[in-house]
């Protein structure tokens, strides 16, 4: 399945089509939005992302071939500046191996044919819990690896999503890579 293409904001909150963040390279993309307190939600999807990363940043073959992108499922909220505060240093190249980008969007209308481009289900509901009303988002996690060609091969839910299956599926991927180049004919 290909990935979807839509405008999407950096940290600079600059325009910019998704695609440039889902071809080229090989990208683990997730939503999330900065509120979100389900421990088997955003918060495991941002763990697992920082893991990967240090594990990456271990393995030189796999340095410059690699990108994380966090992208918010809450432009109301998750502003540019708000992403710039929720990344936090992760957003800085360090030289570790890879970069890691925080998206959002202008709006929920921009944001909406990505999230069903991607198959990602999001509702939002309202808690009373507390007597007063707060809104909320709910959604189930995943997490999509996509291939430098912008085609999606694997979809984890927090159920797989750990840190050396990632690894081993994007290694997998690298190795299909390299087989593809030394059957393409010379001169291509």
């Amino acid at each position: 399945m290909r990935a979807p293409d839509g405008q999407v904001l950096g940290l600079d909150g600059r325009a910019q089509p998704l695609s440039r963040y889902t071809r080229g390279q090989i990208t683990l993309l997730g939503f999330i939005y900065t509120t979100c307190v389900d421990p088997d939600g955003c918060p495991l999807a941002y763990r697992v992302f920082d893991a990967l990363k240090e594990a990456i940043a271990a393995i030189p073959a796999l340095h410059g071939k690699v990108r994380f992108v966090t992208l918010s499922f809450d432009p109301a909220r998750d502003s540019p500046d708000v992403m710039r505060h929720y990344a936090g240093s992760r957003a800085v190249d360090k030289g570790e191996g890879l970069r890691w980008y925080f998206l959002t969007t202008r709006s929920a209308r921009e944001l909406m044919p990505l999230v069903e481009g991607f198959g990602q289900d999001v509702r939002v509901t309202v808690d009373r819990s507390n007597g007063r009303a707060r809104r909320e988002l709910s959604h189930v996690l995943k997490v999509f690896l996509i291939d430098r060609a912008g085609d999606i091969r694997e979809i984890y839910t927090s159920t797989f999503l750990h840190p050396q299956m990632v690894l081993n599926d994007i290694e997998t991927l690298l190795i299909e890579e390299r087989a593809r180049q030394k059957r393409a004919p010379a001169g291509r």
